[in-house]
């Protein structure tokens, strides 16, 4: 199964995950900056709410992905307040023709102060095993 895991973070709560999952599936995290140039079987995507939203870069990268290298996206990410993210990255997939997997995995991330710490390393853990179960 190949894999490319990418991410977008303001605050680096996401990149931590992100980092900790490709590990497990073998190959760099990359900011969305980073087109999907390979085709993949799972597209691990890291993202967050800002502004009761996912940031308009990761829409627009979603957007661009070409459905004939992307076979499914996982989505994983943290936030400060809102949990998943799933939906509004799955509206977006939908218009690209690119299914989303039915699992995904949220922990929360440090914001101003709100969750100080997090993600921890028990939650780079679960992650990693979020990743491993997935791949499994």
């Amino acid at each position: 199964m190949t894999c490319a895991v990418r991410y977008y973070t303001k605050t680096g709560n996401t990149k931590k995950l992100a980092d900790a999952i490709a590990k497990v599936v073998g190959v760099e995290a990359l900011p969305i900056s980073t087109p999907v140039t390979e085709k993949v079987d799972l597209l691990f995507l890291g993202n967050s709410y800002y502004a009761f939203s996912i940031d308009p870069e990761v829409r627009a990268f979603v957007a661009s992905l070409d459905k004939e290298k992307v076979g499914k996206i996982v989505n994983f990410g943290t936030a400060a307040l809102l949990n998943s993210t799933y939906k509004k990255v799955k509206a977006v997939a939908d218009k690209s023709g690119i299914p989303m997997h039915e699992k995904e995995f949220h922990c929360k991330g440090e914001f101003n102060g709100i969750h100080k710490g997090k993600p921890d390393e028990e939650d780079l853990k679960a992650a990693a095993e979020f990743a491993r179960n997935i791949i499994a």
